[in-house]
């Protein structure tokens, strides 16, 4: 039987440089960024984030990250989980396929933003989603562009199709 009502959705913000990116970016890249950021998706009890090995999820906050920098309440949603996860499913085999996982263009932040808007309508905050522009408008970026796009991140987790 589906549920029904309201659920609670956030999204969970990692600096995964845990203070470096605040400290060295003005140095590195002549402009400062508070971090370099990983988001997930937190709804229906469980923390859904995209890497290179597809969609996953685990308990909130317990990512190989730690807790999260910051939390978000994006509202709530009437969307069940089983709905929820045949959707995710659906993204899964797509759009979110872990083969399809880029570091700059294609990655977890992008996926939270498109979970937030079908869950919620709204946008995970643009800062986060701006980020990779921002530091490859800069000379530094530029140089570690061929670096960053040959990286994939694997956060752990339960895999939704099985995997781990």
């Amino acid at each position: 039987m589906e549920q029904t009502g309201s659920y609670p959705v956030q999204v969970y913000i990692y600096d995964v440089t845990k203070g470096m990116a605040r400290q060295l970016s003005p140095v590195m890249i002549g402009k400062q960024i508070e971090g370099v950021w990983h988001t997930a998706i937190v709804v229906h009890g469980k923390e859904y984030f995209f890497g290179g090995d597809g969609i996953n999820y685990c308990a909130p906050g317990n990512t190989m990250l730690g807790p999260p920098e910051l939390t978000v309440d994006l509202g709530s949603t009437e969307v069940p989980e089983e709905v929820f996860t045949e959707y995710l499913a659906s993204l899964g085999e797509s759009t979110f396929s872990g083969d399809k996982y880029h570091l700059l263009d294609h990655n977890c932040n992008n996926f939270s933003d498109e979970v937030a808007q079908f869950l919620t309508g709204k946008k995970i905050p643009s800062y986060v989603t701006n980020l990779p522009s921002e530091v490859m408008s800069t000379p530094f970026g530029q140089a570690l562009r061929p670096f960053l796009e040959s990286m994939t991140i694997r956060p752990g987790g339960n895999n939704l199709r099985g995997q781990q």
